[in-house]
C-alpha cells in the first residue's frame, strides 16, 4: 500500500523515528497512524533488547530544581557515544527523567537494586497487615506477594508509569529513545533532594 507523504511526515513529527521506519510502519498498518505508532513502539522494545548488552561509555549528568527550590534531582544518564549524549533527544529524555524522579520519588533505578533486607522488612509489615484480615494462608501469601510487587513497581524508576502518559512505563519511554538514537541508554543513578 502506498502511503501519503504527509502522513509519513506527521508520524515522524510525533515519534521522532526515521522517515523510512515511519513509512514501513504506516504501510504495515495500512495507513492507520495509531496502529503504526504501536508497531513502532513494539519495534523500539525489540531494538532496546538487542542494544541492551552494548557498553555505555558516554552520557550526561542532568539536574532539575523545582521552582519552589525545595526539591532537586541529579541524574546520571549513559549512552554509547558523545554524539548522542550531546543530542537534543537525549537531553530531553534526561529532563523527563528528572521530572519523573522529582514527582514520583523513586528509591531505586531498577528492581535488582532493592536489597533483600528491605524486601524482608516490607514483607514483615505486609504479614502483620495480612494477619488482621483473618484470611487463609494461601490468600495471605498472595496478598503479600502482590504488595511486594506493588512496592517494587512504585519505588523502582524504570517500573513506574510515566507521569505525562500513564499508559507507558519509564522503561517504555527509554526504549523509544533507544529506537530513536540507535544506542543503548541506561539510567546509572540519581539523587533526589527535598527540603
Amino acid at each position: 500500500m502506498a502511503v501519503e507523504v504527509e502522513l509519513i511526515k506527521k508520524l515522524r513529527e510525533e515519534t521522532g523515528i526515521s522517515l523510512s521506519d515511519c513509512k514501513k510502519a504506516l504501510e504495515e498498518a495500512e495507513g492507520n497512524i495509531e496502529k503504526a505508532k504501536e508497531l513502532l513502539r513494539k519495534r523500539g522494545e525489540s531494538v532496546a533488547l538487542k542494544k541492551g548488552e552494548r557498553t555505555v561509555g558516554a552520557g550526561i549528568i542532568d539536574c532539575y530544581v523545582h521552582p519552589n527550590k525545595r526539591i532537586g534531582v541529579m541524574l546520571e544518564l549513559a549512552c554509547e557515544t558523545d554524539f548522542v549524549a550531546r543530542g537534543e533527544d537525549f537531553n530531553n529524555l534526561a529532563h523527563e527523567l528528572c521530572l519523573q524522579i522529582a514527582s514520583m520519588k523513586p528509591l531505586f533505578v531498577k528492581e535488582e537494586e532493592v536489597s533483600e533486607e528491605i524486601l524482608k522488612k516490607e514483607k514483615t509489615i505486609y504479614e502483620e497487615q495480612a494477619k488482621e484480615m483473618n484470611k487463609s494462608e494461601e490468600i495471605t501469601q498472595g496478598i503479600i506477594k502482590g504488595k511486594l510487587e506493588k512496592f517494587k513497581k512504585e519505588n523502582c524508576l524504570i517500573n513506574q508509569f510515566w507521569i505525562k502518559e500513564d499508559s507507558k512505563t519509564i522503561q517504555n519511554l527509554i526504549n523509544e529513545y533507544i529506537a530513536k538514537t540507535g544506542e543503548n541508554i541506561l539510567v546509572k543513578r540519581f539523587v533526589r533532594y527535598e527540603f
